[in-house]
Parts: structure tokens; C-alpha cells; sequence
């Protein structure tokens, strides 16, 4: 049985110039910003939101969801166990940006990985 098939739960939307989340239901029109107005971006099910004022941590975020990831730390149906690996540092993206443009991979594929390859 799904777990998230069970009943609808909240995804976290995130606003990364504010850096500010919530928990709102998924909707069709999208979910904007109670502070700019700006349309949010849906961040998953699992996103644990850093404090405002950790700036370092709200960029890791933006990375992250610049590439197209989600936090989910299950499958979307809610039937698979394993969570699935972000970046949480700073250093984690600056050398996964550097494996992609060395190896000519996609961002969100290396970023989604937890040992990149590195070519020699």
C-alpha cells in the first residue's frame, strides 16, 4: 500500500530569495510567496527548511532546485524506502559542478548522486 496514496499530504513550497517554506496542498495554479508574491517552488514531501538567516544552507537549497530536484525521501507513490541524496554543503555542489562540466553530464544528474565520478 502507498503511503502517500493513503490521504493527500502537503508538499513544501519553497521561496529562496525570502528563504522562507510552507506546507500547502498541491494546487493547479501554483502557490505564490506571502512575502514578494513570487511563485514558490515545490522543494518535496521531505524538505526540512534551513533558518533564515543561514544563508550558505538557502544556497545549497537554490542549487538544488535550480537543477529540478525535490527533497523526497521516498518515491512519489510513497512504496520505496530509500531516501534519495542531496548536497548539503556548499563544497558538495561546488565540486559536483565541477564533475558535470568535466564529464558533460546534466547538474541534476550528479547532483542527485552520492559519490559523483571523478574523471582522472
Amino acid at each position: 500500500m502507498c503511503h502517500y496514496a493513503e490521504k493527500p499530504y502537503k508538499l513544501h513550497y519553497a521561496c529562496v530569495p525570502c528563504r522562507v517554506a510552507f506546507k500547502q496542498h498541491p494546487g493547479p495554479g501554483g502557490h505564490r510567496c506571502p512575502r514578494c508574491s513570487e511563485p514558490m517552488i515545490c522543494a518535496g514531501h521531505d524538505f526540512a527548511a534551513p533558518r533564515r538567516r543561514d544563508t550558505k544552507a538557502w544556497t545549497v537549497v537554490a542549487a538544488v532546485l535550480d537543477a529540478g530536484l525535490r527533497y523526497e525521501g521516498r518515491e512519489p507513490c510513497g512504496c520505496g524506502k530509500d531516501p534519495k541524496f542531496r548536497p548539503r554543503t556548499r563544497a558538495e555542489v561546488r565540486a559536483r559542478r565541477i564533475t558535470a562540466a568535466r564529464t558533460g553530464t546534466s547538474l541534476a544528474d550528479v547532483l542527485g548522486r552520492v559519490d559523483p565520478p571523478t574523471p582522472a
